[in-house]
């Protein structure tokens, strides 16, 4: 169902409040140039310091932003918490609103077993009819989603997908050997040609809020089995990719989109801009790849 090049779009702040005009921006500016999708109030659209309301207003605004473009792009909200039961109520909003998929990232701090984790993706599932895309990113979390249980969760009918971030390779095959009932997607930018050779659909990407462009080419040559072209692009992408992860993300992406014109460079505590060192780094690798003249 989910596929290609699906963007974790940042949230932009504007003294302290979300930002309409840049954020409208952003999503036109993601559409224009190839993204088949669009994930709001995930990691890098800093979820965790985003209130109902907001997830709520990101959502509606998106929403309109798609459906007003000729291109088709599916939706998808982070509604992922470490409680069961607000997950389940974060769930039912963006599914009331009309979203076509809800990312739900494994319950952080309390650090559950591998029945923990099971018994909390199956009752969001239970409870909710909107296709889930589990997302393991151990890095974050503390906990990782085991091949094995991961297996398990896509016998459900509505776990759909899963994003992996966990750097993992061998437990990337390990899940495709046991099941090809489950979409994977990558959640490392610098993995997902990697990960597409062993049989990911595509990306849920940082990277492409700043080079939709080519995260979406790569996604697409892949998939024409245009081989040598999407190795190119993803040579291409590599050292914008490392820049984008120097510190926390979204801190350098932020930096990044407010180099290009795009939103203004500010975060909710307690993320802050980055440090005066990274912004050359980050400055650079724009301009290598072109994006500090381009404008969408």
């Amino acid at each position: 169902m989910f596929e290609g090049s699906i963007t974790a779009i940042v949230t932009p702040f504007r003294y302290g409040e979300l930002d309409e005009t840049a954020f409208r921006r952003l999503v036109r500016h993601q559409l224009n140039n190839g993204t088949n999708g669009i994930l709001v109030a995930g990691c890098t659209g800093e979820a965790a310091t985003l209130t109902g309301e907001e997830v709520k207003k990101l959502i509606i605004w998106a929403d309109e932003e798609i459906r007003h473009h000729p291109k088709h792009a599916f939706l998808i909200a982070g509604t992922g918490t470490n409680s069961t039961r607000q997950t389940i109520e974060k769930t039912l909003a963006a599914q009331a609103l009309g979203v076509d998929g809800v990312l739900l990232i494994t319950p952080y701090y309390n650090k559950p077993t591998q029945e923990g984790l099971y018994a909390h993706y199956r009752e969001v599932a239970q409870k909710c009819d909107v296709p889930i895309i589990l997302y393991n990113v151990p890095g974050r979390t503390g906990v990782r989603l085991m091949p094995d249980t991961v297996a398990r969760l896509s016998e459900l009918d509505n776990i759909v997908a899963i994003k992996d971030a966990g750097g993992d390779l061998d437990a990337v095959s390990q899940l495709l050997v046991k099941t090809n009932q489950i979409t994977v997607l990558s959640g490392d930018d610098t993995l997902t040609l990697p990960m597409m050779a062993l049989g990911a659909q595509g990306v849920i990407s940082t990277t492409s809020n700043v080079d939709p462009d080519r995260m979406s080419r790569l996604c697409e040559f892949w998939h024409a089995r245009k081989l040598e072209d999407a190795r190119r692009v993803h040579m291409e992408l590599f050292p914008l990719c490392k820049a984008m992860f120097i510190e926390t993300n979204p801190m350098p992406v932020k930096a990044a989109l407010s180099m290009m014109g795009l939103i203004e460079n500010e975060l909710r505590l307690p993320l802050v801009p980055v440090k005066p060192e990274s912004i050359p780094i980050i400055e650079r690798a724009l301009r290598e790849a072109g994006l500090l003249e381009r404008r969408s």
